[in-house]
């Protein structure tokens, strides 16, 4: 049953202090195709994103400490936790310092997934094959689990997520999706502006209501604020020094 499935979540965690669903208070809605699929940036001790598969009647669980790649040439290590109730899928907000993963949670990426082949026999074997149609992630996926982690409990398993060879694959951009795409896809939030409680999710409502109130709150807080001024990533940073410098050693030449 999913209710026992979801022991484990629910004995790590204090209903009375954090805002996380509990699970089971009532039948989620059902997706028209497919099941779902989303990504949780998670800033808790160390900044992660959540990777959930629904099956089972629960999301199957892996964190991701460096983010999904497009690059079918990256192995990103996934490693699982425990399975989280549908309800967590609707997820945002902050879990309160002291709480089991404590932290910022962002609504990254949703969207559906389907299986390449049986699912079932893939969890078992270690070898999950699959279709994402996502925001910001598409295309087929593997998830394998390490031969050294087969037998170890639910929740001490090292996997990996691998993107395939297929129209969607950026080769060469593994970190470019992640470092670009800032924003819920559910509030148009960033992290700061969700870590700051600058509105809250309300598990006890409609995805409808509480998206609604939150893109209202965000326009009001930015019409306070003024325009953002967004810092550049690392990466293009580095990648605007060596530009640079390349100008500079063909003027010298010249």
């Amino acid at each position: 049953m999913a209710a026992d499935r979801l022991d484990t979540y629910r004995a790590k965690r204090d209903f009375t202090q954090t805002s996380e669903p509990a699970g089971g208070a009532h039948k989620p809605a059902r997706k028209a195709k497919g099941h779902g699929y989303l990504i949780q940036k998670h800033e808790a001790r160390n900044l992660h994103f959540d990777f959930r598969l629904e099956h089972e009647g629960v999301l199957k669980s892996w964190a991701i400490p460096r983010g999904p790649s497009m690059d079918p040439g990256d192995k990103r290590l996934a490693v699982r936790t425990e399975d989280h109730p549908l309800e967590y899928g609707k997820f945002e907000g902050s879990i309160p310092k002291g709480q089991y993963g404590g932290g910022t949670v962002m609504l990254w990426d949703e969207g559906t997934w389907e299986p390449i082949e049986d699912p079932d026999e893939g969890f078992k074997e270690g070898k999950l094959k699959f279709f994402v149609h996502g925001q910001r992630l598409q295309g087929g996926f593997a998830l394998v689990r390490l031969r050294s982690d087969t037998g170890r409990k639910q929740g001490k398993e090292n996997w990996l997520l691998i993107k395939e060879k297929d129209e969607f694959a950026r080769p060469g951009e593994g970190g470019d999706l992640i470092e670009s795409q800032l924003t819920s896809v559910r509030t148009e939030r960033e992290m700061e502006e969700i870590s700051h409680g600058e509105a809250e999710w309300h598990s006890n409502e409609s995805v409808e209501a509480n998206v609604k109130r939150l893109k209202t709150t965000k326009r009001a807080s930015t019409a306070r604020r003024g325009p953002r001024q967004r810092s550049a990533s690392p990466r293009r940073a580095a990648k605007k020094t060596v530009s640079a410098k390349k100008k500079r050693k063909r003027k010298s030449s010249s």
